[in-house]
């Protein structure tokens, strides 16, 4: 098949347009009215970088009569080329003589979910062992801290099937490279689980916490049928290393676990574990992230800003953005996760500390937009080894706990007030959706003063961009802390731990991807990878 490129149309084109459109693309390659037997769209974007004339954008696979002597003709033209052959292929089957011991994923995000499922369709029947409880009775955990302030260590936003990636904003796109076209499977599978069948088309595609919650069951559903066992409610306390190798897993429930092939998704936030790690020998080290805080806007303000006349179009929908703005001092802010028309959450996974992140259902109906905007940062900010950054986090959650008001509400400001360097009283037009609640105060005192003169200098820098960024109303709710995991289980070419044999670091948790789609993408590379060691003869 042939793709096409840069095939644009206006928002309110017809749908005989775009056929249309094709035709005359053709007809540039010298195919006849009669010659194009049928096309599908690959890709649908919007281009608003003019919000007088914003179009829509399609990428389009087609077929044509005479293919063969069509592709002579695609040298020097623009935006015409061959389809990829995007078919997902398993590397490896599984046969009786050649496991051992079953693989064991542990935890059950984004990277666990599809490195078990990939793992269990090529035959190899992984055990799946979660902390956290079974999505929907995590859900219920993760209310309770949202409307009555209580805290279940074990299962919240952090911990429990799905990962963290379900209280999001189910966002389904990276910017990192996939040139095996991992990306397709992880969307096709999800579009088997029950997921809007527009996430294969649509540039930007997203799906929503509500629809995340029965896709998971879904899919962990296909994992059992084909002989893949999950165990919720099981934390790995403890592993078993001789002379380089793994060999056991000690389980909260006392079992031993024998294993030789052990994938380690457990998420940014399992920092019990990366203790647990550390302690035996496991080779890792500190990594930058960043902190900042969740800044909230009217959805309107946002729409009206990147869409002009067009905002509230059905074609466009809620509008998101993505700045960066480089300071005086040497930092950078950004926006990071940002989630149009939805929640500012509580995400803490620890007693006495605050964690703000954000979520979006699949409307994006919600009255505020939000989004991190946070300062990177690296490890010479927090000196002290490998795990200095989990001191680092903590120090910062906890004096936000405090200036909440040490019942889980988050410290918040009023971005006027804070530019301003005075306290905030009271809150103003834009009513913060963070729950328990949050307390107005001052924020100068929540993360380390770099940041905070960084964030003040880059507010009004923002508004020169997107018209009322800075707006005295909006808020600030703190803090933004785990936007990525503060250390790297670093690991070799065959994705095994580089000083530990069997062990396959992998997903957000061991520092290799920051999202739904990048951690699904390292765990479907990482199941390829165990699956090709087994069959390869040398497990022990």
């Amino acid at each position: 098949m042939l793709r096409l490129s840069e095939v644009k149309l206006p928002l309110d084109h017809a749908p005989s347009d775009l056929e249309t459109a094709i035709r005359a693309r053709l007809a540039d390659l010298g195919v006849t009215a009669n010659g194009l037997v049928r096309y599908t769209v690959f890709r649908r974007a919007h281009d608003a970088r003019k919000r007088s004339d914003i179009r829509l954008t399609y990428i389009v696979d087609v077929e044509v009569k005479d293919e063969a002597t069509v592709r002579t003709r695609l040298a020097g033209k623009p935006h015409c080329g061959l389809t990829p052959d995007m078919t997902y292929r398993f590397v490896a089957k599984a046969a009786a003589h050649t496991v051992a011991l079953r693989p064991v994923v542990i935890g059950m995000g984004p990277c666990g979910l599809f490195a078990g499922l990939i793992l269990a369709q090529m035959g190899f029947q992984p055990i799946i062992i979660e902390r956290g409880k079974a999505v929907r009775e995590r859900t219920k955990d993760t209310f309770g801290l949202w409307r009555k302030a209580v805290l279940n260590p074990e299962s919240n936003v952090q911990f429990g099937e799905g990962g963290a990636g379900t209280f999001s904003d189910g966002k389904l796109y990276s910017q990192i490279k996939d040139p095996n076209h991992y990306g397709r499977k992880v969307l096709d599978e999800f579009v088997k689980a029950g997921a809007p069948e527009n996430i294969l088309y649509l540039s930007r595609p997203h799906i929503g916490t509500f629809r995340l919650v029965s896709m998971v069951e879904k899919m962990r559903a296909t994992i059992q049928a084909l002989g893949g066992e999950v165990r919720f409610q099981t934390r790995a306390d403890d592993i078993e290393i001789d002379q380089g190798k793994v060999r056991s897993l000690k389980l909260s429930n006392g079992e031993a676990l024998r294993c030789d092939h052990v994938v380690l998704a457990v998420g940014h936030s399992a920092r019990d574990t990366f203790q647990m790690l550390h302690d035996r020998g496991v080779y890792m080290e500190a990594k930058p992230f960043s902190l900042g805080f969740r800044i909230e806007h009217p959805q309107g303000l946002i729409d009206r800003s990147r869409f002009g006349k067009f905002a509230g179009h059905k074609q466009l929908g809620a509008a998101d953005y993505k700045v960066v703005h480089h300071c005086r001092n040497g930092r950078s802010v950004y926006s990071f996760c940002m989630c149009p028309g939805g929640t500012v959450v509580a995400a803490t996974s620890e007693p006495g500390r605050v964690v703000t992140n954000g979520m979006s259902q699949y409307s994006r109906a919600e009255r505020n937009a939000n989004a991190g905007i946070v300062v990177g940062i690296t490890p010479e900010d927090y000196p002290g080894g490998p795990l200095a950054g989990v001191a680092f986090q903590r120090k910062w959650e906890e004096r936000a706990f405090e200036l909440g008001g040490g019942d889980y509400r988050a410290p918040g400001q009023l971005v006027g007030d804070f530019i301003a360097g005075r306290p905030s009283t009271s809150l103003g037009s834009v009513v913060p959706s963070f729950k328990p609640g949050v307390r107005p105060t001052d924020l100068r005192s929540a993360l380390p003063d770099y940041v905070i003169e960084a964030i003040r200098e880059a507010l009004p820098q923002i508004d020169k961009r997107i018209a009322g960024f800075a707006m005295h109303d909006a808020v600030l709710t703190g803090v933004e802390t785990r936007t990525s995991s503060p250390v790297r289980i670093r690991r070799r070419d065959d994705y095994q731990s580089i000083n530990v044999d069997g062990l396959y670091p992998a997903g957000e948790g061991a520092g290799y991807a920051g999202g739904i789609y990048s951690a699904a993408i390292d765990g479907i590379e990482v199941a390829q990878a165990l699956a090709l060691k087994l069959t390869a003869g040398h497990a022990s």
